[in-house]
Parts: structure tokens; sequence; C-alpha cells
């Protein structure tokens, strides 16, 4: 068996259970776990299913070999011998296991993608990638999509919580720290806000929408000095940015006629 490794996690399929489930019925009946390898090997040998997972096939004891019953068959082959067996003495076939098929988080979140692209479905957007985050809880790009979907539609401690979420599985990610400086802002916990922006800074120092947020933010609380130090940094970075006219014009300006501008929030790096 070779689980899937996805976000930091390995992933079983059913498949894999139906093999463990095979695989400890022999072992129940003492047959060493070399003897299966073999017999398995036999078989991709001699029916040339090279690669056949063990859940497709039906492993019985027979006296003292393991035999195969391969799929679509009642016959025993005993692989060691190269011939087929009698099936008087096969043990009843269990019960047979249904799979439990349904949308896997990938797919949620493709249809999450889908429906963000226009604003009259972002509410169905947040429902795919809720789902997403409810079958796969460490995927952090789903709870940034989240946070985003919560933050465009004005449902900020909604947005905020996501962001939040994303932040705790990694805290060395700088996308939800940006993103959740920007929601904590906006929200007034202006301290907060000043933490996770800087934490986003040092994660991306050459991104220039961080800097632009953290001046806006410095400029709140009245760090003139600390403000700025980042529109500078953000016109070093984007000269010919969409903001970089407002930086400049704040660098002009003088500290007490300067409005109120709003965070940009973002999804991902480019």
């Amino acid at each position: 068996m070779r689980p899937q490794a996805r976000w930091g996690e390995r992933f079983y399929s059913f498949g894999d259970l139906v093999a463990v489930r095979s695989i400890q019925n022999l072992t129940r009946h003492r047959v060493p776990a070399r003897r299966v390898r073999r017999a398995i090997a036999l078989i991709e040998k001699q029916f040339g299913d090279r690669g056949r997972p063990v859940q497709e096939l039906r492993l019985v004891k027979l006296g003292s070999d393991v035999h195969v019953v391969p799929p679509g068959s009642e016959t025993p082959f005993n692989p060691f011998l190269r011939q087929w067996a009698f099936p008087f003495d096969v043990p009843a076939q269990p019960a047979k296991l249904h799979a439990m098929t349904g949308p896997t988080p990938e797919d949620f979140f493709q249809s999450a993608l889908d429906c963000e692209a226009r604003s009259e479905t972002l509410p169905e957007a947040i429902e795919n990638y809720q789902r997403v985050v409810e079958l796969a809880p460490n995927w952090i790009e789903a709870h940034i999509n989240l946070g985003v979907a919560y933050y465009q539609l004005g449902q900020l401690s909604d947005a905020r919580d996501a962001f939040l979420t994303a932040v705790q599985i990694d805290p060395l990610n700088g996308i939800s720290s940006y993103n959740l400086g920007c929601t904590l802002e906006e929200l007034g916990e202006l301290d907060l806000a000043i933490d996770h922006l800087r934490r986003a800074a040092r994660a991306m120092p050459s991104h220039p929408d961080v800097h632009f947020n953290l001046a806006l933010a410095y400029e709140k609380r009245g760090e003139h000095r600390a403000a700025h130090e980042h529109w500078v940094l953000y016109l070093r970075y984007a000269p010919s940015g969409p903001w970089a006219e407002q930086a400049r014009a704040r660098l002009r300006q003088p500290s007490g006629k300067r409005k109120r501008t709003a965070p940009i929030p973002f999804r991902r790096p480019s």
C-alpha cells in the first residue's frame, strides 16, 4: 500500500482498507508474509497483471498454500504449482464491501474556485470551501480562500477566523499573516494587525502590498516615521504599481491631512 501524502498527512483509500483486511485474514491463519508476497509476485508474472492491487484479488488459504481467486472467477489458483484447484474447500466469500463514493476535497475546491469568479455565487464558493476544510482541515489554501470569500462579502469576523486558522496551521505562511493583518486592521484591532503584518513582511520582504498596508496601519496608530519607511519600501518594490501615486502623495502630505485608505487583501502571491 502506498498512501498519498498531502498537506503533511497520509491518506489511505478504501481499497487500502480492503487490502489490509485480506492480509489480516491470512495472518489470522498464520500464513507467513513472505509467502503472500511470493504468491502475488507469481500471479503478476503468470497473468501479466503487473501492479494489480491486492484488494482486487481474493486470497484464501487451502492446506499450506496461498491460493488466489482472480476477479470474475470462483476457482482458486495455486500460483506455486501453477494450476487451478477444486473450489470445494474454499471458504464462503464475505459480503461485498461497497466503497462510499462522493466528491473529494479537490472536487469541492475546484467548485469553489468556479463559484468565486462571480460575486453572486460567492455564498456557494463559501459552502464549497467549508466542505473542503471539513474533509481536509489542514489544507491551508482552502482556509485562505475561504477567508477571502468572506472578506469580499463583508463578513469580516468570519474572514478573520478563517485567516487565523490558516496562521495556526503554518505560522510562517506570509499570505495568511498578511490577510489576517488586513482584516484585523479593518476590525479596529490595530496592535494585532500590525503584529501580523510585520510577520508577513518578514516572510515576504519584497512584496509591495505588505509594506503598503503596514504603512497604513502605522499611520493610523500615529507612528508616522514607521509609516514613512514602509511607503518608501512600497515604492522600491513597486515604483509603477497601482498604488504608487497614492504612496508618493502620502509621502508629500503633512501627517494631519491624510485620509483613511482601506487595506489591500489578496489571496496568494503570483
